[in-house]
């Protein structure tokens, strides 16, 4: 097979058409016949006896080929086979390096097709033959297999089998990349693969950590991108190959998808998603924030949910309670706003990764939702709606009983409570810790019939823990109107004169003159100072049971019965316990 003997011995190579047609005209003679004429064979005889469905290339004149064959002699005594060698042949084709029919014989030719061809003696070894191996005028049988073709003027060879619609950025030299590979021979003979190792293959394009043809074929990547790259030799591992799975000369087929790409120089990468409007404050380092997430990899792999736990994650924001990307990220976010996040490995897990779910030197993609944000030292925010027109000559003060309407929600929106469901108004007395701190505050100034949005942080709402049906640490938004306020009483008392109490009166108490005064007489008294305007109770609470408590703070040897000695009235009583510390 191979050209032995001086070169006076070959015929000169003819002109690449000229082999065409040659080629042309002996395709489908009987193999292993004579011209039609019974005559000798004037040209190699080829049959095509098995065609891939895909022909990419074709070999022609100058191409480098490497093929398997035996060669036989017409009784079917084989004299050569390179299966025998273990060894493809592997060598330039029409430069005189191979007999002449051989040299023809393989023009055309596809990768993995397979031929028979005859060649004739005086386009073999003539009528001189090979000594101890092929006699002279010898009429020789090949059966020729075609593993690779490749010439010194291809370049790496690029096709996109999926690319995704949404591309954030295309690898660039000195991009680091994460990917997965299935590597073969151009005749599909597997060599290697990355999925069988159990994780991608990483590392740096254009700086020498790859094969050159590899590095040309990755540039302009997109995450999730799946690419075929076909590499010559001379771009991949050339005359020597590599081990045993790379023969020499071997051209390379990879096909690659792309997991992700970062440069070490990257920074946090920012994106709108959506924006609310009205956006009055944004978030500082310092703040505490809830937000919910949905966090993967570039190639949209989940690792992560919030709302898969049902509850936000909670946190400060650049005190180092996450990875620095997000502490970076989540600054000068908006209540409301849906941002997106995407970190490159150095400002997250590293090299090393964290758990199963996130590889070393992984880009991770958040997509956030603020729900809130506060700062431990943030006080009551009150916005005035509305105030009624007429002037406002009383506010609400601490002590007073007040009547309001609220609607309650957290900053996103959610709607939590509303007095509104219940069909009256909410009641309370200020400062009287029967209301949350932050809404009591938020109340105190206000005017009958005046509307306010109260924002109460959660340190002065239901704090780190939260109450019913309210988050911990939850920042929460009321719309209050004021419906009705009235005027409290001094700390400790339940009643209280609008002026000078009587002269006498455990007299007038005494309604029948028998010098004792019990429950009912007490009852009917009190009320009545209060229907005719000159003193009033406790606003807020059960006339009857504040009346009840007045008689058993009087009634001093509970006997049921009030007598002059025991009553006193609390003012007196005060000022006595005032001589007595003195």
């Amino acid at each position: 097979m191979f050209r032995a003997g001086p070169p006076s011995h070959t015929l000169r190579r003819l002109p690449l058409l000229l082999q065409l047609l040659l080629l042309a005209q002996a395709v489908g003679r009987g193999l292993g016949r004579a011209n039609p004429a019974g005559g000798p064979l004037e040209d190699v005889v080829i049959e095509r006896y098995h065609i891939p469905r895909a022909c990419p290339r074709e070999v022609q004149m100058g191409d480098f080929v490497r093929y398997h064959y035996n060669g036989t002699f017409e009784d079917g005594k084989k004299f050569d086979s390179s299966y025998d060698r273990h060894t493809l042949v592997a060598i330039v084709v029409g430069v005189g390096r191979l007999i002449t029919g051989m040299d023809r014989g393989l023009m055309g030719m596809c990768v993995n097709e397979r031929r028979r061809l005859i060649v004739p003696p005086h386009l073999g070894y003539g009528s001189i033959g090979v000594a101890g191996l092929i006699p002279p005028d010898a009429t020789l049988y090949f059966d020729v297999v075609l593993l690779d073709v490749w010439n010194k003027a291809d370049t790496v060879q690029v096709t996109t089998l999926l690319r995704p619609p949404h591309c954030p950025r295309m690898i660039q030299d000195s991009d680091f990349v994460r990917y997965h590979y299935n590597g073969s021979l151009l005749d599909g003979t597997p060599f290697d693969t990355s999925y069988s190792k159990g994780g991608t293959y990483d590392t740096y394009v254009g700086s020498g950590w790859l094969i050159k043809g590899m590095d040309q074929g990755l540039l302009g990547m997109c995450p999730g991108e799946r690419r075929k790259i076909v590499i010559p030799p001379f771009l991949a591992y050339g005359e020597k190959g590599y081990g045993t799975v790379i023969p020499p000369q071997a051209s390379l087929v990879f096909h690659v998808l792309l997991i992700d790409v970062h440069n070490p120089k990257d920074t946090v990468q920012l994106e709108t998603l959506e924006l609310p409007p009205g956006c009055v404050r944004r978030a500082v380092a310092g703040d505490f924030m809830r937000y919910h997430y949905n966090g993967s990899l570039m190639d949209g792999t989940l690792f992560d949910s919030s709302y898969s736990r049902n509850h936000t994650y909670n946190t400060y924001v650049g005190q180092g309670y996450v990875i620095p990307g997000m502490d970076q990220g989540l600054q000068g976010s908006c209540a409301g706003e849906r941002r997106r996040i995407t970190i490159p490995p150095h400002l997250a897990y590293g090299e090393n990764g964290t758990g199963d779910k996130i590889p070393g030197s992984a880009v991770l993609i958040f997509d956030v939702h603020v729900i809130d944000f506060h700062n431990p030292a943030d006080p009551v925010e009150i916005k005035t709606l509305s105030r009624p027109p007429e002037p406002c000559n009383k506010t609400a003060k601490l002590g007073d009983f007040v009547r309001y309407h609220y609607n309650c929600s957290l900053l996103d929106g959610t709607r939590l409570f509303s007095s509104h469901d219940y069909g009256a108004p909410q009641e309370a007395t200020l400062g009287a810790h029967k209301v949350i701190e932050g809404l009591d505050t938020g109340l105190q100034g206000m005017c009958v019939g005046e509307r306010r949005q109260i924002m109460v942080p959660p340190h002065l709402a239901h704090g780190e823990s939260g109450a019913r049906g309210v988050p911990g640490s939850a920042v929460l938004l009321f719309e209050v109107e004021l419906v009705s306020r009235e005027d409290g009483l001094p700390t400790g008392y339940l009643f209280v004169w609008h002026e000078d109490p009587p002269a006498n009166l455990f007299e007038n108490l005494d309604l029948n003159k028998d010098g004792e005064v019990p429950p009912e007489e007490f009852s009917t008294f009190i009320k009545a100072q209060v229907s005719e305007g000159k003193g009033r109770l406790l606003p807020g609470q059960d006339p009857d049971k504040t009346i009840g408590d007045m008689f058993q703070n009087q009634d001093r040897n509970q006997d049921g019965k009030i007598t002059v000695e025991e009553l006193k009235l609390k003012s007196d009583e005060d000022q006595e316990r005032v001589h007595e510390e003195l």
